[in-house]
């Protein structure tokens, strides 16, 4: 595997790559790379005769008092998991690389109203940055089509919508969420969490799979479930964020004509915020 750090010297592998005719896949990430990141690789290895993979932590999606400073970096480890699993390139530019007039300055990307619900209420700001470090990844690799985890559901809605609005020519490709055998979603902020907080925390998709058996036993007043299931969250150790029942398509708020549905959510545990989302369909 070769691991690259500047735009002109991807470009120019790249291009290289693309004239021989070959697919490239993409799969972005922010580094602390676990199993559920090594599926999506595998997954671009299906459809990919060359899979890139880039590792950036990208500050623009960051709040004022979130954990940018102390978001893991473990780059070493990562290229060795990425060559042991088949991946070819990895891109890991620095900040400056990305953002070379400062990020104040930059040409920023919004997806509105996909973007300021749920985690984009929770967290401002934040898909705008997203939206901007994807646009700019998409532009730097131009891959014939990018995978993402559907942990993040919001984030692969908004990526998905831009990639449609601005007509990238990139297919987007989701792929379910990687748990360990407690049913907790694998994720790169469990490591803030202690053995203790390790096991509460499964009681977060636990929570979401008792609000899909309520829904599917018809009970249908989704304000009174949501607050419930938050209430379920705080008894076990949790600090409530959001519970929403919503359609798939739109993420709005679900009523009892749609069908298609999904319970995004979010709380805080001790040091990690945690998210998660169950979709299904009633039909």
């Amino acid at each position: 595997m070769e691991t690259i750090y500047e735009i002109a010297a991807l470009r120019d592998e790249l291009k290289n790559i693309r004239m021989a005719g070959k697919k490239i896949g993409f799969v972005p990430t922010m580094g602390n790379l676990h199993e559920g990141h090594i599926s999506l690789v595998h997954e671009a290895l299906k459809q990919a005769d060359i899979v890139v993979s880039s590792i950036f932590v990208n500050p623009l999606q960051f709040g004022a008092n979130e954990d940018l400073d102390n978001y893991p970096k473990t780059l070493e480890n990562d290229q060795q998991l990425l060559e042991d699993n088949g991946c070819h390139i990895l891109f890991t530019p620095s900040v400056k690389e990305m953002y070379p007039n400062g990020q104040g300055i930059e040409t920023i990307v919004e997806v509105p109203a996909l973007s300021n619900t749920h985690c984009g209420a929770s967290r401002p700001g934040h898909f705008r940055g997203v939206a901007t470090v994807v646009t700019k990844l998409f532009g730097i690799v131009q891959p014939d089509f990018a995978v993402f985890g559907m942990k993040d559901f919001q984030q692969l809605a908004v990526i998905r919508r831009m990639t449609a609005d601005l007509s990238l020519p990139v297919e987007i490709i989701g792929v379910p969420t990687a748990r360990n055998s407690k049913g907790l979603a694998l994720s790169s902020r469990n490591g803030y969490l202690d053995n203790e907080q390790l096991d509460i925390a499964t009681q977060l998709f636990a929570t979401l799979n008792w609000l899909k058996e309520q829904i599917e036993g018809g009970d249908s007043d989704y304000s009174a479930l949501e607050e419930a299931a938050n209430k379920r969250l705080e008894d076990n150790g949790f600090s409530r964020d959001y519970v929403h029942i919503c359609s798939q398509s739109e993420l709005l708020p679900a009523n009892e004509n749609d069908q298609d549905l999904v319970i995004l959510a979010a709380a805080q545990l001790g040091p990690a915020r945690l998210i998660d989302n169950l979709a299904f369909s009633l039909s």
